[in-house]
This record gives C-alpha cells, sequence and structure tokens, in this order.
C-alpha cells in the first residue's frame, strides 16, 4: 500500500509537470520542421541538435550531481549579499533627449545592458524580471529592489540583441512588457520560436548563424559563436542556437560575449572583427564541474585579450546567485587578474552609465560598500 501511495504521488508530480511545461507560456516555443530541416545544412548541426565548435563535455557524473545538490541545500549567507545592492536611477527623459553624440552603455545587472550609440537606443539580453526562472517564486531573486528604470518607462527601442534562450538571458516577462515598443530583436536561430510563442511581431524577428552579418539603422550586429549550449525545458537542451554579438557603430565597436566557456573562438573573433573598444565579458555562474560552459573569472581577462578589448566589463554578475561561489567572488578575482595583466577594466554601479567617448573612471570597488 505505501508503494502504490508513493508511486502514486511520484506519477501526480509528472503528470503536473508535464501538465505545466505544456501550458506555461514561460517554455516559449520551438522551431518548425522547416527550419530544422535547413539548420541540418550547418557543421554545427548534427542528430538534430546544435554543437559547439569544440568538445564541450556536459555529463556530470552522478557523484558530482549528488555533491552539487548537497552544496545548493546546504547554502552559503555569502552567496547573496546581506543588503539589497544600490541602484543608480536613470531617467527615460535623459535618454529621449540625450545631446546629439552622446553614446553610453548603461549596466542593468548580469547580463543586461541599455546601448545608446549611433542615435539609438539598443537592449542586449534584457532580463528585466524578479527571477531568472519558469517558477518566479522558486528561483533566485534579484539583488537589487528595483531596476534602474522601469520597464514601463523606458522610451523607444530600436534594437534588442539576445545571446540565447537560458532564463537569464531572455525572460518572457520582460519580452510582454517591450514588445511593442521594439523595432527589431535579433537572436541566434531557433530563438525566435520563443519570441513568435509571446506574440512578438514575426515582421521583428530576425535569427541569424554564426558569421551572419546585418545592418540596422547605421548599426552592424554580427552573430559570432560562443561556448556554450541552450534549452528552457526538460527535453529542448540544444535544439536553439547559442551566440556571442559584435556591434558596430561608426568608429566604436563593441563585443558581447553571452554565455560561454573558454575557447579558441575568442581569438578568431578577436582576429577577424577587433580590436573592440568594449568588450563585455561574462566573468560569474562557474564552477569546476561546468568548466566548459562558463568561464572562470581569470579566463575572462584571457578571453578579453583573445578579443583584442580596450575596455574590459565583466559581467553575469551581481544580480542573481545561480552558481555555488560567494557573490563577490567573480568580481574580487576578475578584478585581481586584470590588475596583475595592467588590464583597463570599468566596474560601474547597476544603472551607472559609462560614456563611451571617456571610459577611464568607472573603477569604484562598490560592491565593498554597506
Amino acid at each position: 500500500m505505501i508503494g502504490i501511495i508513493i508511486g502514486s504521488l511520484f506519477g501526480a508530480i509528472l503528470l503536473g509537470g508535464a501538465i505545466f511545461m505544456n501550458v506555461s507560456p514561460q517554455f516559449g516555443g520551438k522551431p518548425t520542421k522547416e527550419k530544422e530541416a535547413a539548420y541540418e545544412q550547418l557543421s554545427y548541426y548534427q542528430d538534430g541538435k546544435f554543437q559547439n565548435l569544440i568538445p564541450t563535455s556536459m555529463d556530470m557524473k552522478f557523484g558530482d550531481m549528488l555533491s552539487t545538490m548537497g552544496d545548493m541545500i546546504k547554502g552559503d549567507p555569502n552567496r547573496q549579499p546581506g543588503h539589497l545592492l544600490p541602484v543608480q536611477t536613470i531617467d527615460s527623459l535623459d535618454i529621449a533627449n540625450r545631446p546629439e553624440g552622446v553614446e553610453r552603455l548603461t549596466w542593468f545587472g548580469h547580463s543586461a545592458f541599455l546601448l545608446e550609440i549611433g542615435g539609438k537606443n539598443i537592449l542586449l539580453d534584457p532580463m528585466l524580471g524578479e527571477s531568472p526562472s519558469p517558477l518566479p517564486m522558486f528561483g533566485s531573486k534579484r539583488y537589487a529592489e528595483k531596476l534602474p528604470i522601469e520597464v514601463a518607462k523606458l522610451p523607444h527601442i530600436d534594437a534588442v540583441i539576445i545571446s540565447h534562450d537560458h532564463y537569464d538571458h531572455l525572460d518572457y516577462s520582460s519580452i510582454q512588457q517591450l514588445k511593442d515598443k521594439v523595432d527589431a530583436l535579433y537572436t541566434p536561430l531557433g530563438v525566435g520560436a520563443h519570441l513568435a510563442a509571446w506574440g512578438v511581431d514575426e515582421a521583428k524577428i530576425h535569427e541569424l548563424k554564426w558569421g551572419d552579418e546585418v545592418t540596422h539603422k547605421g548599426l552592424t550586429f554580427i552573430c559570432t559563436p560562443a561556448r556554450h549550449f541552450s534549452g528552457r525545458g526538460l527535453f529542448d537542451r540544444f535544439s536553439t542556437l547559442w551566440a556571442s554579438w559584435v556591434i558596430k557603430s561608426g568608429q566604436k565597436s563593441l563585443y558581447f560575449s553571452g554565455d560561454s566557456g573558454y575557447g579558441p573562438h575568442f581569438k578568431e573573433i578577436g582576429d577577424k572583427y577587433g580590436p573592440f573598444d568594449v568588450a563585455m565579458m561574462e566573468c560569474g555562474q562557474y564552477n569546476e564541474r561546468w568548466g566548459n560552459i562558463h568561464m572562470f573569472p581569470e579566463q575572462t581577462v584571457q578571453a578579453f585579450q583573445d578579443v583584442q578589448g580596450k575596455l574590459l566589463l565583466p559581467i553575469h554578475w551581481g544580480a542573481f546567485s545561480l552558481a555555488l561561489h560567494t557573490w563577490t567572488d567573480p568580481i574580487e578575482r576578475v578584478s585581481a587578474k586584470a590588475k596583475e595583466l595592467n588590464v583597463h577594466m570599468a566596474t560601474p554601479r547597476i544603472g551607472e552609465s559609462i560614456d563611451l567617448n571617456q571610459t577611464a573612471s568607472y573603477t569604484k570597488r562598490w560592491w565593498e560598500q554597506n
């Protein structure tokens, strides 16, 4: 009888999960059969899945899984700040009425940015929700009480650039609030299916493969490789592509790493598209158990040098706890390595705007302040 009860409960949980995944919009859509057939022409798409350019194991030994779960359950009070992080607010009128020639980059925490360049407004990985999870009540909560600006108060957005479909980079609620004030959304292959499922006008959605280059209102966007993976559900891993991005405007050139383990693609990108005035490089949410798909901070500095960056801006930290390290470990380690190698690095507060024409003074250790 006990076995029947346990089995029934387990079955009910599985059934409930299956129903939730089928009815919840959070999980997005899936590429059409026609698009999947076109992917077959790519060298990095095999057996119905996108592949990394070099072998990248995603396997975790059973013992590692158990120890990871144990570490998560045990917890560490230093995985998140003991207080809400300070946020510098920005005014929508300052964006809408900025003087001609002003070009700025504003960090929203994690990997989200507002880029004002060439007279245009660009959002990068606008995860502006409270928690990067299909069930926000159970996911990691944002370290800050508010955003630099409410999504509803953002002015017209010329383009959104998305690196991949993980919840901490592509957020359903954020897209719902943004979709009617955005002219175009640029994604790696397959990610557009999520946007279409969420009601985004398909005429606004532009999917690119690695190496594709497009021009939008005088700006150039280039989809470049990353070493990572994708998926929003239990059974769609590798079904959409992941990417980094090159952004060029006039005399300015920027690089956005998205999520990536270290690999030779960084040097290849630097040789082909560099140097870059600013390189936004992942430095957080790492662990030796998944070292192939997320860089350690010391690798971040090496990757920055590989892409031939001039100013390093560490990202993928400062908003959510998605790994086991302390919340300041990424910025402390990347700062130490940058100092050792004499790398020019900016550490803006959340909401602080970097003037792309004057990038010398954004180096305060604000995370040490109570």
